[in-house]
């Protein structure tokens, strides 16, 4: 009896175990199976690498193009290159030091196609060998991220920046951003700023600040809020109420300075040792420090003028002007009766006429009489356009929490 059953069952078990097999073979073969993954082209100066190889070089001390493309293409290329690229790129202005990159095919020829030397670390011109000769200029992808960053004042921005080890970029962009706002020459020991920023690289290499995206900068107890928005495509910065930042006129003339002589109806001259009236502002900073113009306006005067020595003198509107004495010397095509727009370049600081060092001597006038120009008020531009209110006043919640989460 058992036996005949044993007969009868054998067969199904073994197509059991069969089926079982089957199955746990196809369960394994799903686990283990791999995705596949989508192949991603290599990307270098634009140009698609796949099948190409790259090799990268320095210019030499006193090594000109000639000689770095001597081994890779033909005398009679290189000789078009200098006489008809020129207006491109002048090969005779590559400096020792720059990156350069041969590009070539990955085979036994090993052809040169590309030659790419870097001008800066953002552009690059390409000589394409492929065909005819082709040489154009272009720029590398520049990559933003957003970071943040805070800081305390001990004796100045700059050193508070320096302090912290941040990008001096950034300081540079902040003092742009509140020139309006804040006099950076009378900062307090406490002060105080915490901002959130696009910090731009290429090739994971930093190479600046891009635009400042909000910030708090609190000065003597006071809040200054700028926040970032854009316009009609247009981006500039408002406080917390919606007000621009912009006003008609600049805080100071000049970046990082200090204050070396106040406005003074009675102020003992240096030189002269004669006590008589002050009308304007004595900023001490280093020969060649870049002036500029505090507002839009047109050039009166540019000339020598007595003890100001090289003075420039600009009409801002029918109320106020301005003036600038002891230059070093005047931007490029500044003279009587050129226009020059609220931060242009006007001239250097200097020592030029009654001057003991370098400074600047800086004047306000309203209504042809000095004025005190760290008492100067400005009217604010134009506000956020009522369309864009709602989305601006989102937008400031959410960054005003970001900045209260820096520590």
């Amino acid at each position: 009896m058992k036996k005949s059953w044993l007969r009868l069952a054998f067969p199904i078990i073994v197509l059991l175990l069969i089926i079982v097999g089957s199955i746990i073979t196809i369960t394994t073969d799903i686990e283990t199976e791999e995705p596949v993954q989508d192949h991603v082209s290599r990307i270098v100066y634009h140009l698609n690498l796949d099948t190409l190889d790259i090799e990268y070089g320095e210019v030499k001390k006193n090594q000109n193009l000639s000689e770095i493309l001597a081994p890779l293409v033909s005398m009679q290329t290189i000789d078009i290159i200098s006489r008809t690229t020129r207006q491109t790129f002048d090969v005779r202005k590559i400096r020792p030091g720059n990156r350069y990159a041969v590009i070539s095919t990955r085979d036994s020829l090993n052809k040169t196609l590309f030659f790419i030397y870097e001008i800066t670390t953002s552009d690059f011109v390409v000589y394409d060998f492929r065909d005819t000769l082709n040489v154009y200029r272009d720029k590398k992808h520049i990559t933003k991220t957003i970071q943040s960053a805070s800081g305390t004042i001990t004796s100045s921005l700059w050193n508070a920046f320096v302090d912290n080890d941040l990008d001096i970029n950034l300081a540079l962009k902040m003092s742009d951003v509140y020139a309006w706002n804040i006099d950076f020459y009378g900062l307090q020991k406490g002060d105080n700023f915490k901002v959130i920023y696009e910090a731009l690289t290429i090739d994971t290499i930093p190479v600046g600040v891009g635009n400042i995206l909000a910030s708090r900068f609190q000065s003597s107890g006071h809040d200054f809020y700028a926040f970032y928005f854009e316009q009609d495509s247009v981006g500039t910065y408002f406080d917390e109420l919606a007000e621009s930042l912009q006003r008609t006129f600049l805080k100071a003339p000049l970046r990082f300075s200090r204050i070396s002589s106040r406005f003074s109806n009675a102020r003992k001259h240096p030189i002269l040792k004669i006590y008589r009236p002050h009308h304007g502002v004595d900023y001490a900073a280093p020969r060649g420090t870049p002036v500029v113009a505090l507002g839009d306006g047109k050039v009166l005067e540019a000339h020598w003028n007595g003890g100001y020595g090289r003075y420039i003198k600009i009409r801002h509107n029918s109320v106020y002007s301005t003036g600038y004495g002891h230059l070093s010397g005047y931007a490029k095509g500044i003279k009587a009766g050129k226009f020059v727009k609220q931060g242009d370049v006007i001239g250097y600081v200097g020592s030029s006429g009654l001057s003991t060092g370098p400074h600047l001597d800086f004047r306000v006038y309203k209504n042809k009489s000095p004025v005190d120009p760290l008492k100067m008020e400005s009217p604010p531009t134009e506000p956020i356009d009522t369309a864009n209110l709602g989305d601006y006043n989102n937008l400031v919640k959410t960054l005003i929490i970001r900045l209260d989460s820096i520590n």
